[in-house]
């Protein structure tokens, strides 16, 4: 692979949640728009205004919602969120959600008693058919990741996840990002297998 297709812009992805149409609409009520503060990186994803309270059996945390609503509503966290929460989320890939602990829900309108969905999410790079045809990758496949700076590291394992709306960036939860020093703005990374 060249050089120049080694390079990943890399991103923190703290924690948040991705609601279901019903579960929104019991949460915020029917028919509610979330309010969208920011566009993400990804082609159609967005940060709402909105944030809804994730309770486990130990705590609580506030938690962004980012749209557009799922199938199935999923609670994204770092592994330091379980240990507030007291919920022993598994690493899995976003949408793997079967036999995941649950949590509750908190909205201003409603609750939710989610009995599976909490995980913590496995790193990976999003990548278009073309970005990943132009580096050889393939949809799951796993590549190890250098991300220089002042506590540089190789992440190994981290998944390739190609849909033709993804734009190339490396998606790290906030313990990881920690982990490296990485700031939210501007970390590069580089594919090294």
């Amino acid at each position: 692979m060249e050089d120049s297709l080694k390079k990943v812009r890399v991103e923190v992805s703290a924690r948040h949640v991705h609601l279901s149409q019903a579960d929104q609409d019991k949460l915020f009520g029917p028919g509610h728009q979330m309010n969208v503060i920011k566009d993400l990186s990804q082609h159609g994803q967005w940060a709402a205004q909105e944030t809804v309270t994730v309770r486990g059996p130990k705590g609580e945390l506030k938690l962004r919602n980012l749209g557009p609503c799922r199938k199935q509503t999923q609670v994204e966290l770092a592994r330091t969120d379980c240990f507030t929460l007291g919920v022993k989320a598994e690493l899995r890939l976003s949408g793997d959600l079967k036999g995941t602990p649950g949590c509750k829900v908190i909205g201003p309108k409603g609750e939710v008693d989610l009995a599976e969905g909490c995980i913590v999410p496995l790193r990976h790079i999003h990548i278009s058919d073309k970005q990943a045809g132009e580096r050889g990758l393939t949809n799951g496949d796993k590549v190890r990741l250098r991300v220089a700076g002042p506590r540089g590291i190789v992440f190994e394992e981290v998944n390739i996840r190609v849909h033709p709306t993804f734009d190339l960036a490396c998606h790290l939860d906030t313990d990881e990002g920690n982990a490296v020093w990485a700031d939210i703005k501007g970390a590069e990374g580089e594919i090294i297998s």
